[in-house]
């Protein structure tokens, strides 16, 4: 048992006090003849003044005796953990997790535990991923248990494992990927025996589903500093394994020669783009697209004769690139879609500044970004690095002129529904046509018309579709 200072007696008590439902349950199991203690991130949080509505425990109850003890008392259970000893319940609007001591154990071979129960609060902490993890508080009786210097490590801001790295590693190579995680939320500093088994193990990475893998990376991206996080999967080859994209900007020297490669171009586009996001919280596609946006340059990779590096068209291929890599990751559709666009469209603004683009320009910019056209302001934003002030500014003018012109229009047009001024019903009464493939090609034709030269009257619109479709043939 560790002795709290004053503080950390403090940081318990509050604990304790936002959740008095902890001493209420912890009674209910001891009446019950069972240990229950709160644990690993719960305790973590609440030194660190960060406690929110998802509680943790662990106790000596098997899942059944679980049940038994949380049954009439919580607003609600679930048994989706049932299989790994967890029971969910939620009660006067925590979520609580209570889960039996744990001992798991790793064939080195499987890609997910095998889960065996344990004996003693000491068997679970034991086999915890990191120190500052692996501390608990009892309830009702507050005492609190650290056997592995979690309490010291918290306050040196250093992620240790337990045991040696390399068995905790080799128990759970995704333990790899949560050190770099857990230094991206906290800001804390990753032990070096750690990173060396990390770089010493990253191959082991490979026997992890590619969705456990997803969800760990994404709550490293959404954390309060992903780019400590990028740089440490980077650094230890863990980000080859499943992002080998990020790794491979490094070969490249960016097309100004203002960074020493693209690599460190696209770490400051991420930081620009968190600066942007505004009080909405961490956007994960916004945040992925900045990480991704450049990642089309080393296969479009062209050196003039004047020596200048040029990568045409790279947004294109990165916006293949980046479809094939977050499908891989097992990623949502709808998601990878997101980020798919916003890469594909990240360079479409340059040009506006030489005073090349007309409304109709402008109206395909707003269409062709959809619903994404805020975050588009911000990534292309974000992707402004240059050193020299002066262009800088003269982008950022340019791109303040855009949204401007963007507002005028949108104030004259309704530019978020931008349609043809005849839809498929009246084309269909004009043209004499039944529904097919006719119709949809007419339609296409107004909406091209529709960006080109903004709302037409009735007379103009029907005027352009019969002269569409007698050009076409379908009428004469």
């Amino acid at each position: 048992m560790s002795v709290l200072n004053s503080a950390q007696q403090k940081a318990v008590a509050e604990l304790l006090r936002v959740s008095p439902l902890a001493d209420e349950l912890g009674r209910r199991f001891a009446a019950a003849g069972h240990e229950l203690h709160l644990v690993g991130g719960s305790v973590r949080d609440a030194l660190l003044g960060t406690l929110g509505d998802d509680l943790d425990f662990c106790t000596d109850a098997r899942p059944e005796q679980t049940l038994a003890v949380v049954q009439g008392w919580a607003d609600a259970i679930w048994e989706t953990g049932r299989e790994f000893g967890t029971i969910g319940i939620q009660k006067n609007g925590l979520r609580i997790e209570i889960t039996t001591f744990r001992a798991e154990a790793y064939d080195g071979v499987t890609r997910n535990p095998v889960v065996s129960y344990g004996t003693s609060l000491l068997d679970d902490l034991s086999r915890r991923d990191f120190t500052i993890n692996a501390m608990a508080v009892s309830v009702p009786g507050h005492e609190f248990t650290d056997p592995f210097g979690g309490l010291r490590d918290l306050s040196a801001r250093l992620i240790r494992t337990p045991a040696a790295p390399q068995l905790s590693f080799g128990d759970d190579p995704l333990r790899m990927l949560r050190a770099a995680r857990f230094a991206a939320k906290l800001g804390f500093t990753v032990d070096e025996p750690v990173v060396a088994a990390m770089r010493d193990m990253a191959a082991d990475l490979d026997r992890i589903t590619a969705e456990r893998i997803r969800d760990e990376f994404t709550k490293l991206m959404v954390a309060a500093d992903p780019i400590t996080g990028l740089r440490l999967l980077v650094d230890t080859g863990l980000a080859d394994r499943f992002l080998p994209e990020i790794s491979g900007l490094k070969l490249e020297i960016d097309e100004h020669a203002q960074h020493k490669d693209v690599y460190e171009h696209t770490l400051i586009v991420v930081m620009n783009a968190i600066r942007l996001e505004g009080d909405g919280g961490p956007d994960f596609a916004l945040r992925m697209a900045a990480l991704m946006h450049d990642v089309g340059k080393p296969a479009t990779k062209a050196v003039g004769r004047d020596g200048r590096v040029s990568f045409h068209h790279h947004e294109v291929v990165g916006a293949r690139l980046t479809k094939q890599r977050m499908k891989a990751m097992k990623y949502p559709k709808d998601v990878t879609s997101e980020v798919v666009g916003l890469v594909a469209l990240h360079l479409r603004f340059y040009g506006y500044g030489r005073g090349e683009w007309t409304d109709s320009a402008v109206r395909r910019y707003v269409t062709d970004a959809g619903p994404l056209l805020s975050r588009l302001h911000k990534l292309t934003r974000s992707d402004v690095t240059t050193r020299n002030r002066r262009k800088a500014a003269q982008l950022a003018a340019d791109y303040d002129a855009l949204e401007d012109r963007i507002a005028r229009i949108a104030a004259e047009e309704d530019l978020a529904k931008v349609r043809p001024d005849l839809d498929g019903n009246a084309i269909m009464e004009l043209l004499g046509v039944p529904p097919g493939p006719i119709v949809g090609q007419a339609w296409r034709f107004l909406k091209e018309l529709r960006l080109d030269r903004g709302p037409l009257d009735r007379d103009e619109a029907e005027a352009e579709l019969f002269k569409w479709a007698r050009e076409q043939g379908h009428i004469s």
